[in-house]
C-alpha cells in the first residue's frame, strides 16, 4: 500500500473532485457540495488518507499535517481555487485504523471539527487484519458499525454532508487471492452505507 500512496494521489483527487461536484447514482447524493465562507473541510480514513501527516500539527490547511496523498492535493486545490473563501481543510487520517478505531476517536476528531464537507475512506484494514488473524469483524460487522458512524455523524451534525470514498485495492503485495470476493461484498456494503447515509460516492476502485 506504501507503494500505492504517491502514485494514486493524483487520481485520487480527480475522482473525489469529481464525486464533490456530483455522483450519478439514485440512491446517493446528486447535489453538488456548496462550499461556504469559512466552511471546514475533513478527511478521514486509514492510511491512504493518513499519507504520512505530521499528526503533531493540528490546525487547519498546514502542508505537513494534511500528509503526502489526496487530503493534501484536493485541499491544495480548493485552498488554492477558492481563496476568497477562506476555507479550513483538515486531514485525521490514521495508519492502521478500521471503523471501530473510527468509532472511538470520532468525537474529538470529527464531531468537535465541526465539519462542512467529511470525506471518510474506510475499509481495506477490516479486511487486512481479519486475513491476518488480529481482527474478527465481518461484512455485516463493518457495514453496520459504518452506517451508525454516519448515523451518528448526521445526528450531531445534521448540515454536514458527507462523502463516502469506495475501499480500493490492487492484486500486488500483501492483496491476493484470500482477499476475494469478500473484499468486493465490503465495497459494496461501502456503497450501501452512502446511500443510505445520502452521501457523495467517490468510486475509488473504479477509477
Amino acid at each position: 500500500r506504501s507503494a500505492l500512496k504517491s502514485g494514486l494521489a493524483a487520481a485520487g483527487a480527480g475522482v473525489l473532485v469529481s464525486g464533490l461536484r456530483s455522483t450519478a447514482s439514485a440512491a446517493l447524493s446528486t447535489e453538488p457540495l456548496r462550499l461556504k465562507e469559512g466552511g471546514v473541510v475533513l478527511f478521514q480514513g486509514d492510511s491512504i488518507t493518513d499519507a504520512g501527516r505530521n499528526r503533531g500539527a493540528q490546525g487547519p490547511n498546514d502542508a505537513g499535517a494534511m500528509g503526502h496523498g489526496y487530503p493534501f492535493l484536493l485541499g491544495s486545490y480548493l485552498l488554492m481555487s477558492r481563496p476568497e473563501l477562506g476555507l479550513k481543510v483538515f486531514n485525521r487520517g490514521i495508519s492502521g485504523n478500521k471503523v471501530p478505531d473510527l468509532d472511538a476517536r470520532w468525537q474529538a476528531d470529527c464531531l468537535d471539527l465541526k465539519p462542512d464537507v467529511l470525506s471518510i475512506l474506510i475499509g481495506v484494514n477490516d479486511i487486512w487484519h481479519k486475513l491476518n488473524g488480529n481482527y474478527d469483524g465481518t461484512v455485516e460487522t463493518y457495514e453496520q458499525g459504518f452506517a451508525a458512524l454516519l448515523e451518528r455523524t448526521k445526528a450531531a451534525l445534521p448540515e454536514t454532508r458527507l462523502v463516502v470514498c469506495q475501499p480500493f485495492v490492487l492484486r500486488c503485495g500483501a492483496v491476493n487471492e484470500k482477499w476475494f470476493p469478500e473484499f468486493d461484498a465490503r465495497k459494496a456494503a461501502a456503497k450501501r452505507v452512502a446511500e443510505g447515509a445520502g452521501a457523495v460516492w467517490a468510486p475509488f476502485q473504479d477509477a
